[in-house]
């Protein structure tokens, strides 16, 4: 039987995390892209807008935590680019003739930065 050492599970341990946050975006990029259809339904939009705030919710709580390794101004970088997507995601709940376009653009950017 293969016995773990404790260095190479936390070697293992951010390319978990890592696929779980892709995990994470490929479901907001595909509820936005459901929500951005001309068929789409208010509820769809606002389910969307929802799972997309509460993602950046607890990514930015994890950028400010001072036990994030990224570096601090990517750090800073991301938390902007949550700020806005949360910004953006209120934005479209309040004007259904908005398209989502940008939101599904910048978070497939983020999503594909994880590989």
């Amino acid at each position: 039987m293969y016995q773990f050492s404790y260095a190479e599970i936390m070697e293992e341990a951010p390319a978990i995390a890592r696929e779980r946050e892709r995990a994470a975006f490929d479901r907001a990029i595909d509820l936005l892209r459901i929500a951005d259809r001309p068929d789409a339904q208010q509820t769809d939009r606002a389910s969307a807008a929802g799972f997309l705030q509460s993602l950046w919710g607890v990514l930015i709580e994890d950028l400010s935590s001072e036990d994030n390794g990224l570096a601090p101004d990517l750090c800073a970088d991301l938390v902007s680019i949550g700020l806005w997507s949360m910004h953006e995601a209120n934005a479209v709940i309040a004007a259904p003739e908005r398209t989502l376009s940008s939101l599904i653009a910048v978070n497939t950017a983020i999503r594909d930065g994880l590989r």
